[in-house]
C-alpha cells in the first residue's frame, strides 16, 4: 500500500506523542509526573457546562449552519469588540471545530503548492505541517532566549521573498510564553506594509492566559490599517478549560473567511452544536470566572522559572502569557552527555533521559523548532510541579 507524498511530510504531533508515552508508562505502574500537556488542569465553568446540559435537555442536537450558529457568531462579534476594539460582522467570522481546524482551513484556503509561510521559531508544533499538507514551504525564523523568543524586524524582511504568501504571529506564544509589545508589533507591521500581498495570521489563543498583567495588544491592535489582510485566530479552549469541547474561532476578510468555510464543509462541516452554546455561554458571561485560574498559573510561573534557574545547565526566562516555561537546557545536555549518561547531546535524548531516570514528562524544543530546550507545562498542581522539579535536579545535578 502506497501513502501519499502529503502524508509522509508530516509527523504525529510530538506533544501527543510524550504524553502518550507517561501515559504508558503509568499505565506499567511506573510513578510519572507529566508536565507535556497544554491544557489548563480545572475543570469547565459551572454555568457553561450548565447551558451545555440545558442544550441536550431542549434538543439542541441537530446540525447547525456550517461556520457556525448566529449567536455563537454574534458573541463572537461583541467579544472582538468588547476585548479587542475590533469590528467584525457574522460573514467575517466563521466557528471550527478548536483553532487547530481554524488554521487548517486557512492554509487550505490560501496556500497554493510552493507559496512559503514565514514562522518564527520556536512555533507551535501544527504550523509546520499543516503549510505542508497545503502543499506550502515553512520558512522558519529562529529566536531563541538571547532576543526573548522574539523575532526582528530585520529577521522578517530577511525571511520574505517572492513566494512568501503569509506570517503566521503568535502572542502570548505556545511553547515560549513570549508576549510581543505593541512597539514590537509595530515594527514589524512597519516590515508587512512594503509587501501588501502577504496575508498575516495572528493565534491569539493564549490572549486572556496574561501572566503580566498587561493589556493584549495583538497586530492589529499595533497596525489598524493591516485590518484587510490579517485573520485573527482564537478560540475558548485556553480562557474557559474548555480543550475539549473543540471550540475555535476566527475573523477576517470576508472573501478568506468564505472560502475557509468552503474548505471545512467538505471536512468536519459544523462543530458540535452543543459545544457552541458552552462556547455562547463561555463569551457572554460572567468574565471573572477566568480569575482564579490565571491567579494560580501566576503563582506556578513564578515558582517554576526560579526553580528552573537553580538547576545546573538550565536556563529559564519569565514569559509573558499562556503557561508554559520554555527552558534552555544546552549546557546541561552537553554535561550529560560528556559523562556518558544520554548517547546523543540532543534534546530529545535528553528528555527521554527524564522521563526512564526523573519519571517526569517534558516536550524536547525541538519539536518547537528549538535545538537544546525543553517545555514544561505548569497547568498542573503546585504538588506535582515541586515534585517535577526537585526529581530533575536531582537527576541532572547528581
Amino acid at each position: 500500500m502506497k501513502l501519499s507524498t502529503r502524508v509522509k511530510a508530516i509527523k504525529p504531533s510530538p506533544t501527543l506523542a510524550v504524553t502518550a508515552k507517561a501515559a504508558r508508562l503509568k499505565a506499567e505502574g511506573r510513578d510519572i509526573i507529566g508536565l507535556g500537556a497544554g491544557e489548563p488542569d480545572f475543570d469547565t465553568p459551572q454555568h457553561i457546562k450548565d447551558a451545555a446540559i440545558e442544550a441536550i435537555r431542549r434538543g439542541f442536537t441537530k446540525y447547525t449552519a456550517v461556520g457556525g450558529t448566529p449567536g455563537l457568531k454574534q458573541a463572537i462579534a461583541e467579544k472582538f469588540k468588547r476585548d479587542n476594539g475590533l469590528e467584525y460582522h457574522a460573514r467575517q467570522i466563521l466557528v471550527s471545530c478548536g483553532g487547530k481546524q481554524s488554521f487548517f482551513n486557512l492554509a487550505l484556503a490560501t496556500i497554493d503548492d510552493g507559496d512559503e509561510v514565514v514562522i518564527p521559531a520556536p512555533f507551535w508544533v501544527s504550523y509546520p505541517d499543516i503549510v505542508l499538507i497545503a502543499g506550502g514551504r515553512p520558512v522558519i525564523v529562529n529566536a531563541g532566549i538571547e532576543q526573548g523568543f522574539k523575532i526582528t524586524p530585520e529577521q522578517l524582511e530577511g525571511a520574505i521573498t517572492q513566494k512568501t504568501k503569509m506570517v503566521v504571529i503568535n502572542s502570548p506564544s505556545n511553547p515560549s510564553g513570549a508576549v510581543y509589545t505593541r512597539e514590537e508589533l509595530e515594527a514589524l507591521g512597519s516590515v508587512l506594509r512594503k509587501h501588501p500581498e502577504i496575508i498575516v495570521a495572528t493565534d491569539d489563543m493564549y490572549e486572556h492566559i496574561n501572566l503580566e498583567g498587561t493589556k493584549f495588544v495583538n497586530i492589529l491592535n499595533a497596525c489598524p490599517d493591516l485590518y484587510g489582510r490579517t485573520m485573527v485566530l482564537n478560540g475558548v479552549s485556553k480562557a474557559y478549560s474548555m480543550t475539549g469541547w473543540r471550540i475555535g474561532y476566527c475573523a477576517g476578510p470576508e472573501e478568506i473567511v468564505t472560502a475557509m468555510e468552503n474548505v471545512q464543509s467538505q471536512s468536519t462541516s459544523n462543530p458540535t452544536s452543543i459545544s457552541q452554546v458552552a462556547a455562547e455561554a463561555a463569551l457572554n458571561g460572567d468574565q471573572s470566572c477566568i480569575a482564579p485560574m490565571l491567579d494560580a498559573f501566576r503563582k506556578r510561573h513564578v515558582f517554576v522559572v526560579e526553580k528552573l534557574n537553580e538547576i545546573p545547565g538550565v536556563k529559564c526566562i519569565p514569559a509573558g502569557g499562556a503557561f508554559y516555561a520554555f527552558a534552555d537546557a544546552r549546557g546541561a545536555i552537553s554535561s550529560l552527555h560528556g559523562k556518558g549518561r544520554i548517547n546523543d547531546a540532543t534534546d530529545i535524548a535528553f528528555c527521554e533521559y527524564l522521563l526512564e531516570k526523573a519519571g517526569v514528562a517534558v516536550v524536547p524544543g525541538s519539536a518547537f523548532g528549538l535545538e537544546g530546550y525543553m517545555r514544561l507545562s505548569f497547568a498542573t498542581s503546585m504538588e506535582n510541579l515541586e515534585k517535577a522539579i526537585s526529581r530533575i535536579h536531582e537527576t541532572i545535578g547528581s
